[in-house]
């Protein structure tokens, strides 16, 4: 493990609160630092990849390079904390979380490493508080049924770890399930876009009317820097933090749109094709989720229309084009 730190020293510093982002290279990760970075914090962001602390925030800010599964990793990451930010996932296959049914390391990283993180987080035997532990989790999680994905059921046993644990005061925690993400570095979003731009049609796997929540990845970051200020309120709670209600054929013709007012071109077709055989019973139907509870109490909203943030993608994935040829 290494680390670097940036941005303040001496005793002020020491008395500010550590906040540890664990999973910070990551597609929200990156974007959770950047906003907390702003705040007067001590914090560690902990990351497997090369990351940069972000430039004009006020935070002190470690970064440590860690590999979480490795004997001693989470101790290490954790030790200290005031809050843990558990923004780590393993989705293999392109950032896929369908990669969950046939890639057996991602149990442990999805639900083995929150155990490890809520063992290292709990309370000191002297009844000093441990610190407040924030999980990442996903709207899947709220699909009680036989057919949910193998990823939906691991981001539902760690929610169930986690809220355990704060039951028997164990720890202090709290779990947000996101959306659909949308962002110039994983997911769906971007794929499109690039094969938008280079005049390949969109294909989807119905007609276009199942509905789905989008989110800027800004607001997603948003709303875990929000939770902060209310985590008495959110503790022992899992709380879907709700993004903009739309049909997924109605956000493909928006890539297609923003990508023709890019290249000059037609908007490319979407097409309705035959499923493939990997293709889950969740894929077919709407999924609908209450937000309201995470909303009333934080106040937090979205603020980034989606066909601002469809065009944000549009425009990074042209840039990367761009920077290839």
């Amino acid at each position: 493990m290494t680390g670097h730190s940036s941005c303040g020293t001496g005793r002020e510093t020491s008395r500010r609160p550590l906040v540890v982002v664990l999973g910070a290279s990551g597609y929200i990760g990156s974007a959770v630092v950047r906003e907390i970075s702003h705040r007067p914090i001590r914090l560690r962001a902990v990351a497997r990849g090369p990351f940069t602390v972000p430039a004009g925030g006020r935070a002190a800010t470690e970064v440590m390079r860690a590999d979480l599964t490795e004997r001693g990793a989470v101790a290490e990451a954790v030790r200290g904390a005031d809050v843990v930010i558990h923004l780590v996932a393993r989705m293999a296959g392109q950032g896929s979380w369908r990669s969950a049914a046939s890639d057996p390391q991602t149990e442990r990283v999805n639900v083995d490493l929150v155990r490890e993180v809520i063992a290292r987080c709990q309370a000191a035997p002297d009844g000093s508080p441990g610190p407040t532990v924030v999980l990442a989790s996903t709207n899947q999680a709220a699909d009680g049924g036989p057919q949910r994905s193998a990823y939906a059921r691991q981001k539902a046993a760690a929610e169930r770890l986690l809220l355990d644990a704060t039951a028997r005061g164990t720890v202090r925690g709290f779990a947000l399930r996101l959306p659909t993400t949308v962002g110039s570095s994983a997911g769906a979003t971007p794929s499109m876009a690039d094969r938008a731009l280079s005049g390949e049609a969109l294909t989807l796997w119905h007609d276009g009317t199942v509905r789905r929540e989008f989110l800027d990845v800004t607001d997603a970051a948003r709303a875990f820097v929000t939770a902060l200020d209310h985590a008495a309120d959110l503790d022992g709670r899992v709380c879907a933090v709700g993004g903009h209600v739309v049909a997924l054929g109605e956000l493909f013709r928006a890539i297609a749109d923003s990508a023709a007012r890019r290249t000059g071109r037609p908007p490319v077709p979407v097409l309705s094709v035959a499923p493939p055989e990997y293709a889950e019973t969740g894929d077919f139907r709407d999924l609908d989720v209450d937000s309201s509870v995470f909303r009333d109490m934080t106040g937090w909203r979205p603020e980034v229309p989606l066909r601002r943030a469809v065009d944000d993608v549009v425009a990074a994935v042209a840039r990367r084009r761009a920077l290839q040829r």
